[in-house]
């Protein structure tokens, strides 16, 4: 399947896709496209879009597209609930702008499939230290 969002990733748009090839889509296919692009490329290629405005997998009710994601797809592994109140507080969280190692990784690579494939490491590692959270609990 292919999936859709807003170019320039960093934080949600990259959890996400993570998210997403690791439990939802193994053979994703993700598409970068400016804000106003998504609609009209989603439409054109039946791309599921996420983090943007007003799409079923952005932020509403108060959450964050990734847990959108995990909300939509039933997923209750105990680590990556964990991980998701992670990622809540680095998206929603008002001072988002200050987060330095998002915005490092949009400086070394700013390529979005480039930035998401060095960046899947740093949640494949959160992923793992959630996991190790939970089960001391």
């Amino acid at each position: 399947m292919q999936w859709i969002t807003r170019s320039h990733v960093h934080v949600d748009r990259v959890a996400c896709p993570w998210l997403i090839s690791r439990f939802v889509d193994s053979e994703a296919e993700f598409l970068f496209v400016p804000a106003n692009q998504i609609e009209k490329v989603a439409k054109e290629t039946g791309a599921i879009p996420y983090d943007a405005s007003d799409v079923e997998l952005g932020h509403v009710d108060g959450r964050c597209s990734f847990e959108s994601i995990i909300l939509k797809y039933g997923l209750k592994e105990p680590g990556l609930l964990r991980l998701a109140k992670i990622v809540h507080a680095a998206d929603v969280d008002e001072d988002i702008d200050t987060d330095p190692i998002a915005r490092g990784y949009s400086l070394r690579f700013p390529e979005d499939l480039e930035n998401i494939e060095n960046q899947f490491q740093v949640y494949d590692a959160l992923y793992a230290w959630c996991r190790l959270d939970v089960a001391k609990k």
